[in-house]
């Protein structure tokens, strides 16, 4: 585990400034909106955690292993709301270092998904526009797609 949160931390630097750790304004009181303790890299090590382990439910392994069995790990562990919130902020920045750095090499044996994932009907592909350039007519054993 620590390893894992190492190597993310070291990819989030690139991403996200230092937290500040003082959150007192001048009066001495703490404010509201006072930025996160947890860093980015901590949120990313729990979803990845979260899918190694192979956990069917996010909210049971939060509250249940990490919040009990992960202490020293995480010490500012945040309310399952409040993560829940970070783990969105943080998707694209876990999306992009599974692409960039967590793809092992080819071993020369690949497997191949063949599940046709249809964009539109295929009588309105010629003005469909999310998936222009990427998507393409096919033929499966159910007909005609675009996707």
């Amino acid at each position: 585990m620590p390893q894992i949160l190492g190597i993310l931390d070291e990819f989030c630097k690139y991403f996200a400034p230092e937290l500040k750790k003082h959150t007192l304004d001048i009066c001495g009181k703490r404010r509201r909106n006072r930025p996160c303790l947890m860093s980015d890299s901590e949120v990313m090590t729990i979803l990845v955690l979260f899918h190694i382990l192979r956990q069917r439910d996010l909210k049971s392994f939060y509250l249940g292993y990490v919040c009990n069995h992960m202490r020293k790990e995480f010490p500012h562990r945040l309310s399952y709301n409040r993560f829940v919130e970070r783990q969105a902020k943080v998707g694209l920045h876990l999306l992009l270092f599974l692409q960039t750095c967590a793809l092992g090499k080819c071993t020369g044996i690949s497997i191949i998904d063949s599940t046709p994932l249809k964009s539109c009907n295929i009588k309105r592909a010629h003005s469909h526009k999310t998936m222009k350039g990427w998507a393409a007519k096919g033929k499966c054993t159910m007909g005609w797609f675009y996707g």
